[in-house]
């Protein structure tokens, strides 16, 4: 099976990423960092992915963003990129020792001002958040609990709002033979979220799979 997060081949993944929109430099910087000083750097989201979360979020204009796992900060910065003039990004990351980097990453960039990071459990965070409405959620972080954070988040997201969810092909085992515990996860997950009629609902077979919800 294969054990890349990408479930594109290659060529294809390349000629994809060389007809979107450019990398930002700060990005590009972000992902070198990342590569070079992280454990994991195969969870960063990466270019192409980021232009999708970029292009989706100008999309909606959001004034209000929830991310569940800021890691490097690479996504933040690009769902940021879409708020409309006077918004916030609210992201929570659990590990603490990422904050000096997250906090160099955000200083890059012209959108770092509208990022406010939080430290913690991200069910223990999320109610101390003063928002407690969103516009648009990104759920990126420990994956047995993606269900529980649909769930934590849904009422809190406006009709027409969305809800995007990461690595939902998990590597591509979701539709395959494996039966290990996080493939399952993921499974339950898709399937929970296909028979849901609150919502409308794609996943895109970008990177590692992107499940797209929107609340009616």
């Amino acid at each position: 099976m294969n054990n890349r997060p990408e479930i594109l081949p290659d060529d294809l993944q390349s000629y994809l990423d060389a007809h979107c929109e450019p990398e930002p430099d700060a990005l590009k910087h972000i992902n070198r960092e990342t590569h070079l000083k992280v454990l994991k750097p195969n969870m960063l989201t990466g270019h192409y992915q980021g232009r999708v979360l970029s292009m989706l979020s100008k999309m909606l204009r959001p004034k209000r963003i929830l991310e569940i796992g800021s890691f490097t900060g690479y996504a933040t910065i690009c769902l940021a990129e879409g708020l409309a003039s006077d918004g916030i990004i609210h992201t929570i990351e659990a590990n603490l020792e990422m904050e000096d980097m997250l906090r160099k990453h955000f200083s890059l960039t012209d959108v770092g001002k509208k990022i406010q990071l939080h430290l913690g459990p991200a069910e223990q965070v999320i109610d101390t958040i003063e928002e407690k409405t969103f516009d648009l959620v990104f759920i990126d972080a420990d994956k047995k609990n993606n269900f529980r954070y649909f769930e934590i988040v849904f009422d809190k997201v406006r009709s027409g709002g969305l809800i995007i969810i990461d690595n939902v092909l998990w590597k591509g085992k979701v539709y395959g033979d494996e039966n290990d515990a996080d493939t399952q996860s993921f499974r339950q997950l898709n399937d929970r979220i296909a028979a849901d009629t609150r919502v409308e609902k794609l996943i895109l077979p970008v990177r590692d799979g992107l499940l797209v919800i929107q609340k009616k």
